[in-house]
């Protein structure tokens, strides 16, 4: 009799969903074949492993198949050996949690069309965000990153492993590079930077996806990571290679940082972070790169302080 009430509230949910879509008339929704309805209109589950998407590594966004909206970011992206693609975040907004027909786990819908996309858990300590969005591949269509929205930005806030680590965590954000500008003489290496007298900085490269996160926000994260008042180093790290300073592309991005520092100082903060052309950049050796991440440790002279 259980198995029985429990097959009709399925029927009743697979029913219920088919409907609410049909109450959608203003989105254009993309026709599906009989193999999607059944994911996607009929909460049905693919095979583990069989999905596209499941051992897919590109840069990008992830939208719903049926109605294109925004859900995923590569970024969130990872591997759970589960069969199906895992996210540890979903765009805000975008995916809504229901508890499912059997009455244990959490189902995920498209927020805007009610698609069926999956399960969410929690506590199974994958990611630091210790939470697994479950995704059927067929309910997900992707869209790489294109090099017009994949951009790169420069920031000097001391030793170059904790503004790494720290940047390195925001959406949006591809990758994090630890390295040296400001400088004259050609590919210098660490022990040159560190005399302090060499006019490099110690600094990382930023490249992000345009499309996920703005400039302006990975520079208010910058000012919120590091004491951008401090005038000779950074912390207990004392020496002109240490100093604050954002390198510079563009009139665009020095009149953001230029309005950042102002708000700062409207609020009471002596800002010694200096604007600086940007210049080239040198990677710094392998053994700098995603120093804090490789010895499982935290930085000792970085942490987050909400300054606007």
């Amino acid at each position: 009799m259980r198995l029985f009430m429990t097959f009709l509230l399925v029927v009743y949910t697979s029913i219920a969903a088919a409907n609410e879509v049909e109450k959608l008339p203003k989105l254009q929704l993309k026709p599906l074949t009989q193999k999607e309805k059944s994911i996607i209109i009929y909460k049905g589950t693919e095979r583990p492993f069989s999905g596209k998407y499941y051992n897919f590594d590109q840069n990008g966004t992830y939208y719903c198949k049926q109605c294109g909206a925004k859900l995923f970011d590569s970024t969130d992206k990872f591997h759970s050996g589960c069969g199906w693609p895992s996210f540890d975040d979903a765009i805000e907004g975008a995916v809504k949690k229901v508890k499912d027909a059997d009455g244990r786990r959490v189902e995920i819908l498209c927020a805007r069309c009610g698609a069926h996309l999956g399960h969410v858990f929690e506590g199974e300590g994958f990611t630091e965000k210790n939470r697994r969005y479950c995704v059927n591949s067929i309910s997900l269509d992707f869209q790489k990153a294109t090099q017009s929205t994949i951009k790169k930005v420069y920031f000097a806030g001391g030793c170059f492993w904790g503004v790494e680590y720290y940047l390195e965590k925001q959406k949006g954000v591809l990758s994090v590079v630890s390295g040296y500008m400001g400088g004259e003489k050609p590919n210098p290496s660490y022990r040159d930077v560190s005399r302090g007298d060499s006019g490099y900085l110690e600094i990382v490269e930023v490249t992000y996806d345009s499309t996920q996160v703005d400039y302006e926000t990975l520079a208010r994260l910058f000012f919120e990571i590091h004491d951008p008042t401090q005038k000779d180093g950074q912390g207990p790290d004392i020496g002109k290679q240490y100093r604050s300073a954002i390198f510079v592309s563009n009139k665009k991005e020095r009149k953001i940082v230029q309005k950042l520092i102002n708000l700062l100082e409207l609020k009471g903060y002596d800002v010694a972070t200096t604007i600086r052309d940007k210049k080239e950049f040198y990677e710094a050796e392998k053994y700098h790169q995603d120093y804090y991440d490789r010895k499982g440790k935290k930085p000792y002279c970085h942490g987050y302080v909400k300054r606007f």
